[in-house]
């Protein structure tokens, strides 16, 4: 739950700070000046709605499973893992049975 509520609340600070500087490049433009950098609060901003998008992503994101090899014979029988079905050729066995 805390998780999300970090990400809508990075989703409305990004957003903030996109309109943040498109109205400081607005009146840049309107005052002639179209070179000049961003103020730092709208930098900060973003750089905090950034943290809490990856704070929120990582608490909202689903556990981490096992990747070793008894983890997932845990789940599957020995039938399953060695049936070694790659190596099934129905062709020469049809041709043998129907001879």
């Amino acid at each position: 739950m805390l998780g999300r509520f970090f990400l809508l609340f990075a989703t409305l600070l990004v957003l903030h700070a996109a309109f943040s500087t498109y109205e400081h490049l607005s009146h840049l433009k309107s005052l002639g000046k179209p070179e000049g950098s961003l103020p730092y609060d709208i930098v900060l901003e973003a750089i905090i709605a950034l943290a809490l998008g990856i704070l929120g992503a990582s608490l909202n994101a689903s556990s981490l499973k096992e990747t070793t090899w008894s983890s997932e014979m845990k789940t599957r029988s020995i039938d399953e893992m060695d049936a070694r079905l790659g190596f099934a050729n129905y062709v020469n066995r049809g041709r043998n049975i129907f001879s």
